[in-house]
């Protein structure tokens, strides 16, 4: 038994029945760790002593028959939550130096619970990216093809999870940054309604659209995970205070009475050929599994890049304000303090950051107001509106995650647009607010992974724990791992 291959399900009844203690099963992942880290790179800091003690704290719950849903489980944060005297550096050079005093608050929920943490996760600098190459401390790999990006933001939790550094990691997704990397390295992300989850000591990048979410090996274990992140938090202004259901529940056989819709948009011209045939062999599967599909439109689909790339960088512009070099963080000399504002973020921040505060600044300014971020919201609303009506006619919305599989490292590097074209099928569902998921269904020839997605409307998370749960027991590559 490999105990660092192993669901949270089947970690969990082996705690439970005393077959293994969580000192064990952690020392296993750290081993893991210390196997293929060199390879995967999934991390910007490992954390093997707090982790140790923290197994040692879980045993001690579980022996007291006390603790919370993840107890005992090995698992990553992405280093974009705040962790309580661990560096948090959201990748950024500007960071590097940041220990946070405090736990964000789903990491204090999953700590009081007995949750082990090995590590903080690789990510694109402060969220900014498809691809975790602008990541200031390595770029993480692929763990099917080490030459092959892994997806971003949130790269270095997926990469993880797929490689076995862990059996689960938290990560956040403001336009696919949990879907896009869990499809390129076949796992299952969940990205959840807006205020369904915490924000409190999530470091913002866009605050209108960020959201925390699980990246795990299988849909049984996303819904745990959930089960143990979700809730009120009057910590954080836009959490919602509506009840938390038991998510594993949803999980039942069979799908009758379902309706699937099928956006004729998400299928259009550009769309990669393996790709297209892997997910329609998905909505085959949920046809089977008893669903009733129908085609629908998201007409306003085409303005989603656009309206996403003034809304998202113009929040950017004014949470990233605050890193001036005066409070926390790097900071460079300068003879005056607008000299040492300059030379500071001039140094802490990489190229994308600076493209992206530049946009945001821009289409804020006095007189482009109106003209970009304001007409930009206005067509967020059309966007919200397409989704409404669309759930009159369908439960869930079935499409690709991404036009196309991974790319080679350095590939897109030096061509932003198309790298901002690449998550067109994410980033609507962050702008409307809605849920949305990534359910591995297939690979290329060459062996990559490829994902479906699947949205639903607001706090409608188990629709889609149900269709993805019917998805993946039918077919056959779960159990399939990246060979490292």
């Amino acid at each position: 038994m490999k105990i660092h291959e192993l669901t949270i399900r089947g970690l969990k009844e082996l705690l439970a029945s005393r077959e293994i203690s969580a000192v064990e099963a952690t020392r296993a992942v750290l081993e893991r760790i210390d196997a293929v880290e060199d390879k995967v790179r999934a991390f910007i800091t490992i954390t093997p002593e707090l982790a140790l003690e923290q197994a040692a704290a879980a045993d001690g719950m579980l022996k007291a028959g006390q603790g919370g849903e993840l107890c005992g489980i090995p698992l990553s944060i992405k280093d974009v939550l705040c962790t309580k005297g661990v560096r948090t550096t959201c990748g950024s050079r500007i960071l590097e130096p940041f220990v946070p005093p405090y736990d964000a608050t789903v990491v204090a929920g999953l700590r009081g619970g007995g949750a082990v943490f090995v590590g903080k996760a690789a990510m694109d600098e402060f969220a900014m990216g498809s691809t975790s190459e602008t990541c200031a401390y390595g770029i993480p790999r692929n763990p099917w093809n080490p030459e092959y990006i892994c997806g971003g933001s949130s790269g270095g939790s997926a990469a993880a999870v797929a490689a076995g550094e862990g059996l689960a990691s938290l990560g956040s997704d403001t336009g696919g940054s949990i879907r896009q990397p869990a499809s390129h390295c076949g796992v299952v992300g969940l990205k959840p309604t807006y205020g369904r989850v915490s924000r409190y000591g999530l470091v913002a990048f866009a605050s209108s659209l960020d959201q925390v979410g699980p990246l795990t090996r299988d849909v049984a274990d996303c819904a745990l995970v959930m089960n143990a992140i979700c809730g009120y938090d009057p910590k954080d202004s836009t959490s919602i205070n509506r009840a938390v259901p038991d998510y594993t529940a949803a999980l039942t056989e069979g799908l009758q009475g379902l309706t699937v819709g099928i956006p004729r948009e998400y299928f259009a011209a550009g769309l990669d050929p393996e790709v297209e045939q892997a997910v329609l062999r998905g909505i085959d599967l949920l046809r089977e599994a008893g669903a009733v599909t129908r085609e629908i439109s998201l007409p306003h689909t085409d303005y989603g890049v656009a309206v996403y790339y003034l809304v998202a960088p113009a929040e950017a512009s004014s949470n990233l304000a605050r890193y001036d070099g005066v409070k926390y963080g790097f900071r460079d000399s300068g003879k005056e303090l607008a000299e040492m504002y300059r030379n500071t973020r001039s140094k802490g921040f990489g190229d994308e950051v600076k493209r992206r505060i530049l946009i945001g600044t821009y289409a804020l300014s006095s007189g482009y107001y109106d003209a970009y971020y304001k007409k930009a919201s206005q067509v967020r609303t059309l966007i919200k509106e397409d989704f409404q009506k669309a759930f009159d006619l369908c439960d869930v919305i079935a499409s690709p995650v991404s036009p196309t599989p991974a790319w080679r490292l350095g590939e897109k590097l030096d061509d932003p647009l198309s790298l901002y074209l690449s998550d067109i099928l994410t980033l609507s569902a962050n702008l409307a607010g809605i849920p949305g998921i990534s359910v591995p269904c297939g690979f290329t020839r060459s062996g990559l992974p490829v994902g479906l997605q699947m949205q639903a409307a607001h706090f409608q998370e188990e629709q889609l724990l149900r269709a993805a749960y019917n998805l993946e027991q039918r077919l056959d590559i779960v159990g399939k791992k990246p060979q490292i």
